[in-house]
């Protein structure tokens, strides 16, 4: 028999900011955490803002070593776990340690630290590389860092899914509770890839906004005048329970985790399912996983990332799965706000539906002015809502063709 397995903890570092009742607070507001590029000189890029987190290092969390033996994706997830533990209120001197584990994903990795470290064989030969150089750009750096940093010596692994990695790791997070191998397990996603690589890859690939002058409202999920995604960076941490242990210390349950479900399109490498034939499956899976029928789900936390092709596509999937139901949902995408966080969007987003759950409110998609015909949902345009919500689902689709959906709860004992 499956175990039952809870929220107790949240974490995050966004540029919306780095606390979590920071970032909930900005997002029911309708803020955006959109600026200037600030780490290099952007001027020479047809894109120069992006959903950069600001003054980052400045944070007390890390001492002098980590920060330099850590790259900025692997601060960020340790930071975001260090919160979403002390927010839990675990005590390990009572835990064993075997029993909690990691399970953490990014996209990338240590793209920042690979960069620098070229740059400088390039300059003054190899024997000017770091010996740091590839324990720091490793994207399982993030997952071994949180569980030195903590103590966690249970499963540990990381898993790479572009931008639906934080949702898989959530998954496999979930299995391990459910099925005896740990009681207790941080999870989610980090990711920095605001480099001038990171930013001209993504350029070069087309994917990008190009609001320069407008860039706080260049983000606009389901609006006709989209024209792509805002690359951002940060961290989603989330601390997964097994339900009887978090209730016999008393812990405070912000959601319950039901189910999860993952497909693949097996179409294109960037493109999405014209119909959403792999989002819809990820959907259905999911909710078979939790035990819920459609019609029971109040809200979709959507990937909703302003690209002209994604944002029809899961339109699409989501009517073929909840049919008239569709019409009935709430839908709303923490994307408007934040920009993609690639690999750790996930994180950050579960973290938003489980404080949807617990606080009965759904925060809004911003810059939705003039709707997409063929994006025709109620995506809770602008302002946020407050809603009865019982159940909600957590959709993250990847390049490659990865797509996979998490069903969240409202905890009633």
């Amino acid at each position: 028999m499956k175990r039952r397995v809870v929220i107790t903890g949240l974490g995050v570092v966004t540029s919306l900011g780095q606390d979590v009742s920071t970032l909930w607070q900005a997002l029911l507001s309708g803020k955006s955490g959109i600026s200037q590029i600030e780490q290099f000189d952007p001027s020479q890029f047809k894109v120069r803002f992006a959903g950069e987190v600001k003054e980052f290092p400045l944070r007390q969390s890390l001492d002098a070593k980590q920060l330099r033996r850590l790259d900025r994706f692997a601060q960020f997830a340790v930071v975001a776990s260090q919160e979403a533990f002390a927010n839990s209120g675990v005590d390990l001197s009572k835990e064993d340690p075997f029993r909690c584990g990691v399970i953490l994903g990014s996209g990338i990795g240590g793209l920042n630290e690979f960069e620098e470290q070229h740059t400088r064989y390039m300059k003054d030969g190899p024997g000017k590389i770091s010996p740091f150089t590839i324990p720091k750009m490793i994207s399982n750096a993030a997952a071994g860092n949180i569980s030195i940093e903590l103590g966690f010596a249970g499963p540990n692994t990381c898993v790479s899914t572009a931008c639906a990695s934080a949702a898989h790791s959530i998954g496999d997070a979930l299995r391990a509770i459910q099925y005896d191998q740990a009681d207790v397990m941080i999870t989610g996603g980090s990711e920095s890839a605001i480099t001038p690589m990171g930013l001209g890859g993504f350029i070069a690939a087309k994917a990008l906004s190009s609001r320069n002058e407008d860039f706080v409202r260049a983000s606009r999920p389901f609006d006709r005048d989209r024209d792509g995604f805002v690359l951002s960076e940060g961290a989603g941490a989330l601390l997964l329970e097994e339900l009887e242990h978090a209730k016999r210390r008393g812990a405070t349950i912000y959601a319950e985790v039901l189910g999860t479900g993952s497909t693949a399109d097996a179409y294109h490498i960037t493109a999405p399912h014209p119909e959403g034939a792999g989002a819809s499956n990820a959907m259905r899976l999911a909710m078979r996983d939790a035990g819920l029928n459609p019609e029971q789900i109040d809200y979709i936390n959507a990937h909703g990332t302003s690209t002209p092709l994604g944002d029809i596509a899961e339109t699409k999937a989501i009517k073929s799965v909840f049919g008239e139901h569709a019409r009935k949902l709430a839908i709303s995408s923490t994307k408007s706000m934040l920009g993609h966080l690639l690999g750790a969007s996930g994180g950050v987003e579960a973290i938003a539906c489980a404080l949807s759950l617990y606080e009965q409110v759904l925060h809004p998609t911003i810059n939705l002015e003039n709707p997409d015909p063929e994006c025709d949902l109620d995506y809770v345009p602008n302002q946020a809502r407050k809603s009865q919500v019982d159940y909600v689902l957590s959709n993250s689709f990847g390049f490659g063709g990865h797509n996979c959906s998490v069903v969240l709860g409202r905890f009633k004992g």
